[in-house]
């Protein structure tokens, strides 16, 4: 009796332990418990702002452009991958890589005033022309004859356009963005009486039909000679004649005309490049002073 006795004692002695031992875990787990539910709803509202803020990869993003772009196309990208300035925005150095201050899909604003043209000539020294939708282009924007050759669509604030050739200069004090047309061209946008009057105007590359001419300038030899392009659709960037080393880019005057100073290409093989880098290959021009030679090409429409 007394060993079961004390057999029984023992037992009530572990079961009191274990429950005093038990208690605290408990009450441990149950705070523990109630901490996590208390937290559940904040990291909730947290999280949620932290979608809102950044968007996942995938989620469509407007890029929008930056002040003082050409272009105002800004496509949809995604957060996950950064747009490059190329695919944002085209620029007119990517059109035409070889332009000067001149570009196409750039507006231009100035101011057009009149000028009696008489029969077509001027500083590109293209001579007389049948044909008086002409203009001569300001100072800085002709470009010591870059402009030479280049059709412009001019718009006049009434809603009235006329495209002119550029056939001449228009010395200081004609701002940059100031066209002086013919007086013929004037009437085609506003009053003659008017002398002066606000204006946007582009660079076009239009439709014709003709194909380019080379005239060699008066004086031309095989020891020296000037190269002048005509009529062609966009303007000329660079001219190259062949000789003993292979092509060889000739400088270009304010007059309009190419120089081989030692005569080097005179009378041989010409190359030439519009502004977007087309290049075309004339062969067979004879040396014949001051007589425009028709060729069979012409640059491509842009």
């Amino acid at each position: 009796m007394d060993m079961k006795a004390t057999r029984q004692a023992a037992r009530h002695r572990r079961r009191r332990l274990g429950l005093m031992m038990g208690t605290p875990l408990a009450l441990i787990a149950a705070g523990v418990l109630s901490y996590l539910v208390m937290a559940f709803p904040s990291a909730r509202k947290a999280d949620a702002g932290n979608v809102a803020a950044t968007p996942a990869a995938g989620t469509p993003m407007i890029v929008q452009p930056g002040p003082g772009s050409l272009t105002a196309a800004a496509g949809p990208t995604t957060a996950a991958a950064q747009p490059s300035a190329p695919r944002t925005r085209r620029t007119a150095s990517t059109v035409a890589p070889l332009a000067g201050r001149i570009r196409p899909k750039v507006t231009y604003r100035g101011v057009a005033t009149a000028y009696d043209a008489g029969n077509g000539g001027g500083a590109c020294l293209y001579g007389p022309s049948g044909d008086l939708m002409i203009a001569a282009m300001n100072h800085t924007d002709y470009e010591a004859s870059k402009a030479c050759g280049a059709y412009v669509r001019v718009h006049a604030a009434n809603g009235a356009s006329i495209t002119v050739r550029i056939t001449n200069e228009c010395p200081l004090p004609c701002a940059p963005g100031q066209l002086d047309l013919s007086k013929q061209a004037f009437a085609k946008l506003a009053n003659p009486s008017l002398g002066r009057i606000p204006i946007t105007w582009r660079l076009l590359s239009p439709r014709m039909s003709r194909t380019i001419s080379i005239r060699y300038k008066t004086g031309s030899s095989r020891w020296w000679c000037g190269i002048q392009v005509i009529g062609h659709r966009n303007p000329v960037a660079r001219l190259e004649v062949r000789s003993s080393n292979g092509w060889r880019r000739l400088p270009r005057t304010p007059y309009n005309y190419f120089i081989s100073a030692d005569g080097s290409g005179c009378g041989g093989a010409i190359r030439i490049t519009d502004i977007y880098g087309e290049r075309l290959t004339i062969k067979g021009i004879a040396l014949r002073p001051n007589v425009a030679q028709p060729t069979r090409v012409q640059f491509a429409r842009h």
